[in-house]
């Protein structure tokens, strides 16, 4: 073998080493935020704190997942955030008034699917950009979340909606199960089915897939649908947790999923993207605010800081771009 070969044969090793080790950064990265907030507060280590940590990231990461799928074809979807307060109104108000927990799941799901063909239509129909078209769209269904809550508090949803979120199994928090199944599902559609690769193509070249074959306005449309759907679950489940319907629920959490989302190695350029590094991102998220919580740290400042986080987030997605 001459030099060149072993040369490019030694860049492979290594390169395909960084390639492992880059896998556990990220738990390794929050692995150390766990233990640098437990020197400074042993509480949160604790079984109670942990639960509700788990609670708590649950929802933001099925949010962030549902930000995935459309950050993947280099799209961006700022209505996630309202689209869980709608669906969060429209269940509670669904349950309050004696409707069976399935129909009421279903309507929900329907309207956050809805909002997602639309925001689909928009995007590759109409060729509005995503950030305008899903910013509208945001404002459109904070406003309808607003009329149907009439500004307020809707209370009184059955106790047997609230145990979904109190419920423990083997010590797990039942929501936690529900992100692990959510969580499942969408990391085998991203890597073994023909969607998720279109996903990806779309998001690395919008005309080389169109060209290749891939069918650009349905994949879009599902990309987005997907988004809409998931956020309508978050936003069941955010009901369930608080045991009523909060008319600015979900607000900030598209705030939240995107950092979560580039946090976990997805990229705002596209085609790139994993469901576990988004809930791992999501974790390391809500850990941020957890423990700002426990520290005694004000609301404002927490604010503060996961905004300088979204943007030296941003700017290390730029420049991995620039790199590559």
């Amino acid at each position: 073998m001459g030099v060149r070969g072993e040369s490019l044969l030694q860049a492979n090793k290594s390169g395909g080493w960084k390639k492992k080790l880059s896998k556990f950064t990220l738990p390794l990265i929050m692995v150390l935020m766990w233990l640098i907030v437990f020197m400074f507060e042993p509480r949160f280590l604790s079984f109670e704190n942990l639960s509700n940590l788990g609670r708590q990231t649950s929802i933001i990461a099925i949010v962030a997942i549902a930000q995935t799928f459309v950050i993947i074809t280099r799209g961006i979807d700022l209505s996630v955030g309202s689209t869980v307060g709608l669906a969060s109104i429209i269940s509670a108000k669904l349950l309050v008034a004696g409707m069976p927990v399935i129909p009421t799941i279903l309507i929900s799901l329907l309207v956050g699917a809805a909002v997602g063909i639309v925001n689909g239509i928009i995007v590759h129909d109409a060729k509005i950009t995503p950030f305008i078209a899903t910013l509208g769209m945001m404002t459109i269904l904070r406003g309808a979340t607003l009329l149907q809550s009439e500004g307020k508090l809707i209370s009184n949803v059955p106790k047997s909606i609230s145990k979904i979120s109190e419920s423990s199994f083997l010590g797990i928090p039942v929501l936690l199960y529900f992100l692990l199944f959510i969580a499942i599902i969408a990391a085998i559609i991203i890597k073994y089915t023909v969607f998720g690769r279109n996903l990806f193509a779309i998001g690395s070249s919008e005309d080389s897939a169109r060209l290749s074959g891939v069918n650009v306005r349905a994949t879009t449309y599902g990309a987005y649908m997907v988004s809409g759907l998931l956020s309508a679950v978050a936003g069941f489940l955010l009901t369930a947790r608080l045991a009523s319907g909060i008319p600015t629920a979900g607000t900030g959490y598209e705030l939240d999923a995107i950092a979560s989302a580039v946090i976990g190695g997805a990229s705002l350029f596209g085609a790139q993207g994993s469901i576990i590094g988004t809930v791992i991102g999501s974790f390391i998220m809500t850990t941020l605010r957890n423990a700002g919580n426990l520290l005694g740290i004000e609301a404002f400042w927490l604010q503060i800081a996961v905004g300088t986080l979204l943007i030296i987030v941003v700017f290390f997605d730029q420049l991995r771009k620039r790199v590559k």
